[in-house]
């Protein structure tokens, strides 16, 4: 009997332990499950309001998703870290794990994360953008893709070049495109003894007839050296980017055909030898 008396009170007070654990611990485990949801609804939230802010400012949707995907996963790690805190979990040694990896993963990946920071600086600065013919890194193309680590060019001649984004963030880049018009710049030779001023009439007739050779600014024809076995003359004049190679080329062409019409020689380089017969 009196061991029935001691089961009973032993059921009674772990019953009563257990509706007590079970107040404390399920009151902060529904807490902590409300919190957990409103925080990884408002860690959403807030990375949909940075991505729109990132639009209206005009960011490149390819950093602009990137951003937000790593805002979002962060905020949600923070979220969560934060409620195994309040639950009563020691995060402590689990922070110093996760600073060790990060650390380790960024001295493996050094240049990845130098590509990474290349790719955000011109995604931001826009030194270039799609569309745009460059040169950089003893490559020349036009811009097809800028990816977070690799900018994709593609060349005259259809070859497809990936070139890192740390080299181009940090080294020269020419870009072509960035501007509507450009100047072509030609040098014709013409012989000793050829007028100048013929030439230079013939060259401002072709100028003139082309209609995509720009008024303003005017062309500018001039003598600008005398050669070995020439006479140089340049020409200047401005055209809109778009045409700027088959005006370029064209142009060669028919100053060619005209300066073989009109007489007008054009010199190769020659050297007059005298022998001299001794007594």
């Amino acid at each position: 009997m009196k061991i029935l008396q001691q089961m009973s009170f032993s059921m009674e007070k772990l019953a009563e332990t257990g509706g007590e654990l079970i107040m404390h611990y399920g009151l902060r485990f529904l807490g902590a499950v409300v919190l957990l949801i409103v925080g990884l609804w408002l860690a959403v939230r807030f990375s949909k309001l940075i991505g729109k802010a990132m639009e209206n400012r005009g960011i490149e949707p390819s950093l602009r998703s990137f951003l937000q995907s790593l805002l979002s996963i962060t905020l949600k790690i923070l979220v969560v870290i934060s409620i195994l805190t309040l639950v009563g979990i020691p995060m402590t040694s689990f922070i110093a794990i996760l600073g060790a990896a990060g650390l380790a993963i960024g001295l493996a990946l050094s240049g990845t994360l130098q590509n990474f920071a290349g790719g955000v600086l011109i995604l931001i600065l826009k030194p270039f953008k799609v569309g745009d013919f460059i040169e950089a890194q003893g490559f020349m193309g036009t811009v097809t893709n800028i990816q977070i680590f690799n900018t994709v060019l593609q060349t005259p001649d259809n070859i497809v070049i990936t070139i890192p984004n740390g080299g181009l963030s940090t080294g020269t880049v020419t870009n072509y495109s960035s501007k509507d018009t450009r100047r072509a710049q030609w040098v014709f030779g013409i012989a000793y003894g050829d007028s100048f001023t013929k030439a230079q009439n013939i060259l401002q007739q072709i100028l003139d007839k082309d209609p995509r050779v720009l008024k303003e600014p005017a062309p500018l024809i001039f003598l600008s050296e005398l050669n070995d076995s020439s006479v140089d003359i340049t020409v200047r004049a401005w055209a809109s980017s778009s045409d700027f190679w088959p005006l370029n080329f064209d142009i060669r062409e028919k100053v060619y055909a005209a300066f073989a019409k009109e007489g007008i020689n054009i010199p190769f380089p020659q050297m007059d030898v005298h022998l001299h017969k001794n007594s």
